[in-house]
């Protein structure tokens, strides 16, 4: 296959690294949406999913508060 380059693969496990939400939240949400921590993407698609962790995190957040 080698469509990308072992570089431009990006999984969720980077997610692990962020502040905000912490990683067993950011896990659910992913679980939610069916997707593994081993699931690979290419950068672009990391980032909508990276921008729509922040809307659900944000929304949740202002629930609690």
């Amino acid at each position: 296959m080698n469509k990308f380059y072992q570089k431009d693969i990006y999984t969720i496990q980077q997610f692990q690294y962020k502040k905000e939400p912490n990683y067993q939240w950011t896990l659910k949400f992913f679980n939610k949406l069916k997707i593994g921590e081993w699931d690979s993407f290419c950068e672009k698609c990391i980032k909508q999913y990276s921008e729509q962790l922040d809307i659900a995190w944000n929304n949740q957040k202002s629930q609690v508060l």
